[in-house]
């Protein structure tokens, strides 16, 4: 059984209640490398992140392109109770192919991370660290790593996506 329930976790300062202020309309830019230092792409962003199943989870959809070619994903970010660490299963239309990639990490400074994995086209498969920093209210940051597998060198920054909450329509 959880230690906490959901109705704690929902309250104000609960992991919960902090996943629902990613809750927004959001545009900006995201970056995509494929080598350190060498930036690949920069490209207008859109997201929209909505509460589903009464809070449990958010629920992130967004689109954007890749050097002119359209792209979209959604994102499902969630808090696991009872092991007591954040979850993520992410899918778009460019990075994992026809794969759900699944990741669990946990809190940490004013954010968390969690971190799956992905097969390579030969060789073991490769770490993904996604970091989900929200400094301001307005303002989100959504950092994606590639984790080489072990001793083939440094994780480096991927893709990097810095949003900001789009005004209501008026």
């Amino acid at each position: 059984m959880a230690k906490q329930s959901l109705e704690q976790s929902q309250a104000e300062g609960g992991l919960h209640h902090q996943l629902s202020k990613l809750v927004g309309e959001w545009e900006g830019v995201t970056r995509t490398w494929f080598e350190p230092d060498t930036l690949e792409d920069e490209s207008v962003w859109r997201g929209t992140i909505r509460p589903v199943l009464g809070g449990r989870f958010v629920v992130h959809e967004y689109e954007g392109a890749f050097k002119g070619k359209p792209l979209a994903g959604m994102a499902i970010y969630g808090y696991h109770l009872d092991p007591e660490r954040y979850e993520m299963a992410w899918v778009d239309s460019f990075h994992s192919g026809t794969g759900i990639m699944f990741s669990t990490g946990s809190r940490g400074g004013q954010g968390y991370a969690v971190q799956g994995s992905y097969a390579a086209p030969s060789g073991p498969p490769w770490g993904w660290r996604t970091e989900i920093h929200q400094p301001e209210p307005d303002r989100l940051l959504i950092t994606h790593y590639n984790i080489p597998p072990e001793g083939q060198g440094p994780e480096t920054k991927a893709v990097e996506t810095e949003y900001r909450r789009r005004a209501p329509s008026r």
